[in-house]
C-alpha cells in the first residue's frame, strides 16, 4: 500500500518473489487474475495492484522491485536493514 517500507535484508529478499508474482498477475488484466489476487492478499492491496501499479508495467518484463541496502544496522539487535521499493 505505501510502495516503499524499510525492513531487514532477509525479510526484502523473501517479499520479493511474492510481490513480483502478484504484479505478473495483475497484469493480465482479467477477472480471474483480480480474484486470485483478492484471496491472497486484502482487498484494497488488491485493488491497488489491479488498477495503479499493474498498468505502469505493462511493457516491463519483469524486475519490477528494488532493493536498496541501508547503511544503518538497527539499533536493538544490529541487524542489517533495507528499503524495498517499486521502481518508478
Amino acid at each position: 500500500m505505501k510502495e516503499r517500507i524499510q525492513t531487514t535484508v532477509a525479510r526484502a529478499k523473501e517479499i520479493r518473489p511474492f510481490t513480483e508474482r502478484l504484479i505478473s498477475m495483475a497484469k493480465k488484466q482479467n477477472l480471474s487474475s483480480l480474484r486470485l489476487l483478492i484471496s491472497r492478499v486484502n482487498k484494497e492491496a488488491a485493488h491497488k495492484l489491479y488498477y495503479e501499479i499493474a498498468p505502469r508495467y505493462k511493457e516491463r518484463q519483469g524486475g519490477y522491485l528494488r532493493i536498496i541496502k541501508l547503511a544503518r544496522p538497527r539499533q536493538r539487535d544490529g541487524s542489517s536493514m533495507a528499503a524495498i521499493e517499486f521502481l518508478k
